[in-house]
């Protein structure tokens, strides 16, 4: 039902042209290759292909159109960003895009060949530049992109291993450093390779000393 009242928002050239995206990329997923010689395509196939390049195109060109007159209007204030961004969600920015790049970036795990014959990936690249100098307009920006690289997970540890790199600024520690460390009261520890100082986790922890 909320689908359905959210299709009834949707203009109806708009909703046609998410409809047709849909096809396209039904038509393009591997269910209908089955028995099929590994990189080679049907005529069909790559047809399809062809129509999916032209239509994302198309959807990119109208997108770069937009997004930097977008990015214009919502940087004159917070409450301009708020407004321009419920314009664009319900636009083809904000409806077709998102599921257009969800949807190749499971065929492109589906069918990586076929993809690449087809050349649509590039193009959506183009429109990297033009949404990221939006979405830095955003409120908070600069809080959300320091609790991202403070994330102790794969990006965060990927940031700063870069950073300590490209400074030349990685300490070595000895093994009697860290012994001594622990032993004036301290808590250092090694994993993979690396020292970490859990001291500060250690009176968090609910494991108890020992096991950590």
């Amino acid at each position: 039902m909320d689908q359905e009242l959210y299709s009834k928002e949707r203009s109806a050239s708009l909703d046609l042209l998410l409809r047709f995206q849909r096809l396209l990329v039904s038509k393009l997923y591997p269910a209908d290759c089955v028995g099929q010689v590994p990189n080679t395509y049907s005529p069909d196939l790559l047809g399809v292909g062809s129509l999916l390049k032209k239509y994302t195109a198309l959807l990119c060109t109208h997108i770069g159109d937009i997004l930097p007159v977008a990015t214009s209007i919502a940087s004159t204030s917070h409450r301009h960003f708020a407004e321009v961004s419920r314009v664009v969600d319900g636009d083809l920015t904000g409806i077709l895009l998102p599921e257009l790049v969800v949807s190749i970036v499971l065929l492109l795990s589906k069918n990586a060949g076929l993809m690449q014959e087809a050349g649509a990936i590039p193009l959506l690249a183009g429109l990297l530049e033009h949404l990221d100098r939006f979405n830095h307009l955003a409120p908070g920006k600069e809080r959300d992109d320091n609790e991202d690289l403070a994330w102790p997970g794969i990006m965060g540890s990927f940031f700063t291993g870069q950073s300590c790199r490209n400074n030349e600024e990685v300490t070595l520690i000895r093994k009697a450093d860290l012994e001594n460390h622990n032993k004036d009261g301290g808590f250092w520890t090694v994993i993979d390779g690396k020292v970490y100082d859990i001291k500060d986790f250690q009176t968090q922890s609910l494991t108890g000393s020992s096991i950590l």
